[in-house]
Formats: structure tokens, C-alpha cells, sequence
């Protein structure tokens, strides 16, 4: 039987650098069939595969209802069916995933220029889930139809012991009860691990953070969420209780800050204008603790008469080098300037626009914004990383 799998994300997306597990998980199922597999990375003749199997995570990832048509077409994924998204059959879940399906994928890209690292996801990363599901049912979250979190694979299962590192996609895994087991079996590894969702910080304990902190072998940032401000109390305790368990000892932490989404169970006047605080609100808290923000926006940001604005919070924070150096009107201002201009300019703006230079997109939309908005750049537009970082936290 001739095979061939389609990773949605790689064809029409053009810098998407991450592997789709089901695509090596069937690719390894219909290689020990003894069936040939092929990574296809175009929908053109298509008709010469026996089948097609096509896997989309993100729902904005473009595929022709024309291709979906074909009668030798099969697809699946919460790409196309979010939430409602049907599980691969056990025999193909369980089995360990085919790391080898992109490797000539990736040589064509690597001869075309792109850089080696930006395939170490493909390469060095052993990856699966040790758990699945969550309790909390938020409302955008693919995982909303969850009650629990509940073991799911052993490491052992999908680990490859010549790559380096292991990286985890559990949707939440402090919320099974089983959570000691999961850590104990990834240290046993004795390879370094990571999650790639946000940890769900609100859970966090004592005990949990020794393990996580101290007992494990974390590689590159630990990730948590902050996705709504209700939260405020309960993360602003968890971040005290991460720095008192630390204490000498230094970690890169990360917040993913979710935003832009019409929440359902929330009905302001004024939606966007207050969705835009409380991104703001949470920036500033976890800079108070030395955390670095990641935006993620929502679809709905798009409907938001400020999306130019999110568009440009985002630039600012999703840019660590950047972010932690300068504030968000300075960021929006330099990001108009050319760097040569700029160097002339450094700190002497009114200058700059009286020898005839124009203000750029960013800095307009700053303006734009705080011209109906004072109160809120007032309080948020000047503030930064580092004066926040360094100040005497006020909250205890």
C-alpha cells in the first residue's frame, strides 16, 4: 500500500517549526504494515497515493475543500474538528512515534538556508504525553470537554534514547493525581525535559515546586499560564511561594498571557478597552517577579478596534531581548525609527518629527489609543522589565 502523510502546518504554514505528533505516530503504524509511507508536502497529485492521511492542528491553517473531497482522503485533527477532534485509534496512540518521517524534509530546508536550530524540535526532542485532559473547562481551550487529567502514556513509550531531550504536550499535568509518578519517570531518564503547554501555576504546592525546581532536569524555560485576571491573588501567592522555594537559586520562568477573546461569561461596556488592562495588569505583575510575558492572542482580537494595538503589545513582549529593555512607548516609538536615524535621534523624538520624519505605524497606533484611553497609557505605557524587576516588590 502506498501511504502518504501530509503535516497541514508545514504546507501552509511557512515558519512553522514543530512536528505533528499523529503524523509520526501513523507513519510508524503503516511502516510496520509494511506499507510505503511518504511525507507529502504539496496537495498536488494526490491521486497517485492508495491513501492520504492529513493532520491540521490550528484552524487557521488553509487547506482547499476540494483536497478534503478526494475519495482517497482521510484527515483528522482539532485543526478541522477543535474540541470534537476524534482520538487516533489505540494501536496508532500507543505506539512509539516514527522521528525519522521529516528527515528529508528538513535537509531540502536546510539546503535552501534555514538555519539547522530552528529544526531541534524535529531532531533532539523525544515527544508525547504522559497525561491527558484538564478539569478546568475554559471556554477557548481545545480541552474544554475534559472533566480530569489522567495518566496517559509511559515515557517509555515514546522516548527515542538517542535524542537528547524529552518534551511533554500534557494538557495539564498537576491536575492528575498521578503527577509524582510522571516526574519520577522523567527523571529516571536522566534527560533533560520539558512541557510545551503552560503549567498550570494555581496548583502549585510546596512539594510540587521542589520537584520541579530543584529535583528536576528542566531544559530551556519554564512555562506557566496567566489567563485571567480574576486570577490575580492566587498566582501573585504561587509566584511568592516559587521564590521562597527557590531562594539563591536562579530559573528562566515564562508566562503565557492569553488575550483578545470575546469572553462569553463576561459582558463589558467597553470589552476590548478592559481586556487591554488586564494584559497590561498581568505584564506588570509578573515582571514584579522577574517573569517574562508570551502573548497569545485570540482570534477575536481581529473584531477589536485596538487590534492594531495588540498586534503591537505583542511585537513588544514576544521579543524577550527587546522587552526587557525598554517600555512600550518606547518600544512603539523606536520600532517607527530607522536604527542608523535612530542613533541621532536617541531620546530627542520632537526632533526626529521637526526635521520632517513621519511617525510609524506602531507609534500611531499608541497614540491613537492613548488619546482615547489617557488614564490607561498613563498607567501602563511607561513602565518596564527592568524598573519593575528591580523595585521593591510591593506585593508580598
Amino acid at each position: 500500500m502506498n501511504v502518504a502523510i501530509i503535516d497541514a502546518e508545514i504546507v501552509g504554514k511557512n515558519k512553522h517549526r514543530f512536528p505533528n505528533l499523529a503524523c509520526m505516530k501513523l507513519s510508524a503504524y503503516h511502516k510496520n504494515l509494511g506499507n510505503k509511507v511518504t511525507l507529502e508536502t504539496s496537495y498536488k497529485h494526490l491521486e497517485k497515493y492508495d491513501k492520504v492521511f492529513i493532520s491540521k492542528v490550528f484552524t487557521d491553517t488553509p487547506i482547499s475543500s476540494e483536497v478534503l473531497a478526494l475519495p482517497n482522503i482521510e484527515y483528522g485533527g482539532t485543526g478541522f474538528f477543535y474540541d470534537q477532534a476524534k482520538y487516533l485509534p489505540d494501536e496508532i496512540e500507543h505506539i512509539k512515534p516514527d522521528y525519522t518521517l521529516y528527515d528529508l524534509w528538513i535537509k531540502d530546508k536546510i539546503e535552501q538556508g534555514i538555519k539547522p536550530s530552528e529544526f531541534r524540535f524535529y531532531k533532539n526532542y523525544s515527544i508525547g504525553f504522559t497525561t491527558r485532559g484538564c478539569f478546568r473547562g475554559c471556554y477557548f481551550c481545545v480541552n474544554k470537554n475534559y472533566k480530569k487529567s489522567s495518566l496517559h502514556s509511559p515515557v517509555n513509550e515514546f522516548i527515542d534514547t538517542a535524542r537528547p531531550y524529552i518534551l511533554l504536550l500534557d494538557d495539564n499535568v498537576f491536575a492528575c493525581k498521578d503527577w509524582r509518578l510522571v516526574f519520577e519517570s522523567l527523571q529516571t531518564t536522566g534527560k533533560p525535559f520539558q512541557y510545551k503547554q503552560g503549567l498550570d501555576e494555581r496548583l502549585l504546592t510546596k512539594e510540587k515546586c521542589e520537584i520541579l525546581f530543584l529535583n528536576s532536569k528542566y531544559n530551556e524555560d519554564i512555562i506557566f499560564a496567566f489567563d485571567n485576571i480574576d486570577d490575580k491573588e492566587i498566582i501573585i501567592k504561587k509566584l511568592n511561594l516559587i521564590k521562597n522555594v527557590l531562594g539563591n537559586k536562579s530559573v528562566s520562568l515564562k508566562f503565557f498571557l492569553f488575550c483578545g477573546s470575546q469572553n462569553p461569561n463576561k459582558h463589558y461596556a467597553k470589552f476590548f478597552e478592559q481586556d487591554i488592562i488586564d494584559l497590561f495588569e498581568r505584564i506588570k505583575i509578573i515582571s514584579q517577579y522577574g517573569c517574562l510575558p508570551y502573548i497569545m492572542r485570540h482570534k477575536d482580537y481581529e473584531l477589536s478596534p485596538y487590534r492594531n494595538l495588540y498586534t503591537a503589545i505583542t511585537s513588544w513582549c514576544n521579543q524577550p531581548s527587546i522587552f526587557k529593555k525598554i517600555s512600550f512607548r518606547d518600544f512603539c516609538i523606536q520600532h517607527s525609527i530607522k536604527f542608523d536615524v535612530y542613533k541621532q535621534y536617541k531620546n530627542n523624538y520632537n526632533g526626529y518629527l521637526n526635521d520632517g520624519y513621519s511617525k510609524g505605524a506602531y507609534w500611531r497606533y499608541m497614540e491613537e489609543f492613548e488619546s482615547c484611553n489617557p488614564e490607561i497609557a498613563n498607567q501602563y505605557f511607561d513602565m518596564s522589565y527592568i524598573k519593575l524587576r528591580n523595585a521593591e516588590l510591593a506585593i508580598k
